[in-house]
């Protein structure tokens, strides 16, 4: 069933796996880069440990009859570190060890991926159907409350696309109103215009991919696969941009063939990320407000299933943005 309305159409927990992860901080000392010099102890015996998450390697060591002994040479990993075995009564002054994680010492580490610019805004692609596009009230769908929430945190984004929809001003500055959602398209006709001609000539660093609604009905056999390569197609056009591709959310009259088909998306994300892909998912259809969708029982309300939508996008970027 295609749905050609002009739409009624993350606190977020989104999910990441292999590369695509970004780091939310690094070790300092040992796991961000070459730890500090040991401290001299003593009575120490066989040495302790000090592991990556609960202790800065080349700072004193604790456990059973330890001094405060850096130990020689103390190998600071994320894994667990000896901290070396001190000589008796005096303990020998231990170098830190090298980090296996690289970075400058006692910093934190860079994060995995980068996929915005230092500076300026970063282009964000919002991609799907009606429920990107935004509804026939001209309120800008998901995409106002995820601006607004990016604003207030002085985050800085801009939409593109060559659609557009949305009011003049939100939170006292220019909305955006760039999106490519089309309104009654399915997952083949998106796959159609996925390429640096169409749909990603503005080079998004972004990509929001919400797909699938309309082809749940006669067309959900095989609607997975076709997800699969659509999201090939999207990483292979633009290798060093992030993918953000969510469940869609519920559909009343059909929700069980939904879960079905939001069940593969996981491991689709999985296969891709384990081939270095920088796809992330995001959970829409799990915990969506029961008075979410409009009188349809397709397209989100302005003033409830929207702003939803809009909150868990944002959590799920929100740590790549500057």
């Amino acid at each position: 069933m295609k749905l050609f309305f002009r739409s009624l159409v993350l606190l977020s927990v989104s999910f990441c796996f292999g590369a695509a992860c970004k780091s939310t901080g690094g070790g300092r000392n040992g796991v961000g880069g070459s730890a500090g010099a040991g401290q001299a102890g003593s009575f120490s015996s066989a040495g302790a440990q000090a592991t990556s998450n609960t202790q800065d390697a080349g700072l004193p060591a604790s456990g059973s009859n330890a001094g405060a002994s850096g130990g020689p040479d103390a190998a600071a990993t994320t894994a667990t570190a000896d901290a070396g075995a001190s000589t008796a009564g005096t303990g020998v002054a231990g170098s830190g060890g090298q980090s296996t994680d690289g970075g400058g010492a006692g910093a934190d580490a860079a994060p995995a991926f980068e996929p915005c610019p230092a500076t300026g805004d970063c282009k964000v692609l919002p991609l799907g159907d009606s429920i990107t596009y935004g509804s026939t009230t001209n309120n800008g769908g998901y995409r106002v409350e995820l601006f607004t929430r990016a604003h207030a945190d002085n985050k800085h984004l801009t939409f593109v696309g060559s659609q557009q929809d949305g009011p003049n001003m939100v939170a006292g500055v220019a909305f955006p109103q760039n999106n490519e959602g089309h309104p009654g398209w399915t997952i083949d006709q998106i796959t159609n215009i996925a390429d640096t001609n169409q749909a990603l000539k503005d080079s998004p660093r972004i990509v929001l991919l919400h797909i699938g609604t309309n082809d749940m009905g006669s067309m959900s056999t095989g609607a997975s696969d076709r997800l699969e390569q659509l999201i090939t197609k999207i990483v292979t056009a633009l290798p060093n941009a992030l993918l953000v591709v969510s469940s869609i959310i519920p559909l009343p009259w059909t929700d069980a063939t939904v879960t079905t088909y939001n069940a593969t998306i996981p491991g689709i994300i999985q296969k891709q990320t384990a081939q270095g892909r920088h796809v992330i998912y995001v959970e829409m259809h799990q915990d969506f407000p029961s008075d979410g969708l409009g009188t349809d029982n397709i397209h989100p309300t302005d003033n409830i299933g929207y702003p939803w939508m809009g909150d868990r996008w944002y959590t799920a970027i929100t740590s790549y943005l500057h």
